[in-house]
């Protein structure tokens, strides 16, 4: 049985043939190769091959600077853990001040809003970095769903933090459940986003 390894992910498939399309980031057949085991490779070595028509993955570059100390350091994975982290935390306290009409909570969210939002031109940059360099930037439904979900947690939580700086006293407001519904949508964009960085990074698993 040959094994064949996704170039952007590393999935590993199993068969005669590549898929059509690897389950976990997406890419197509064409980012595909075979493993080949040393013993196979030696054997392969030793004889004259004829001349052959072959598609090979695309190659992966270099990566060097800002980029290749990005990946070598794991920044990304390691950055995400500030709003995975802090926005949950940070809706509680809103619905705990929504609720019980806690002053502590509701500047403990405000502050944390203000440093997520603060960590998340990083985050957004080396997700970046990471996508062009480690997945080769290639544009499958995965990534853009995780682009997406990244787009709406910005927008979202740069109203949220303007929103209080305008109105001091929003959680006081009658529009208070309108400002934790924004925060909802919010850590649920988070949420999706976290989880396809997880399916990327573990789900590798064999077919």
């Amino acid at each position: 049985m040959k094994k064949w390894e996704c170039t952007v992910c590393g999935y590993i498939h199993e068969g005669d043939e590549p898929p059509e399309v690897c389950p976990i980031c997406g890419a197509g057949k064409e980012y595909f190769t075979e493993v080949v085991s040393d013993t196979e490779a030696e054997s392969t070595t030793q004889e004259v091959p004829a001349e052959t028509t072959t598609t090979s993955p695309p190659a992966k570059k270099e990566v060097g600077g800002i980029a290749g100390l990005v990946l070598k350091f794991h920044l990304h994975p390691i950055m995400v853990h500030t709003p995975n982290g802090i926005l949950p935390l940070a809706l509680l306290f809103l619905v705990g001040t929504a609720l019980f009409q806690i002053a502590g909570f509701e500047l403990a969210a405000f502050y944390s809003l203000i440093f997520v939002l603060i960590n998340m031109p990083a985050v957004i940059a080396t997700g970046y970095l990471e996508w062009q360099n480690r997945y080769q930037g290639v544009k499958t439904g995965i990534f853009m769903v995780k682009i997406g979900a990244s787009i709406v947690v910005t927008i979202t939580l740069s109203a949220l933090v303007v929103w209080r700086l305008i109105t001091p006293d929003v959680m006081g407001s009658e529009s208070k459940w309108v400002y934790v519904l924004i925060g909802l949508v919010m850590v649920g964009a988070a949420g999706i986003a976290g989880h396809l960085g997880g399916k990327l990074v573990f789900d590798t698993r064999k077919n």
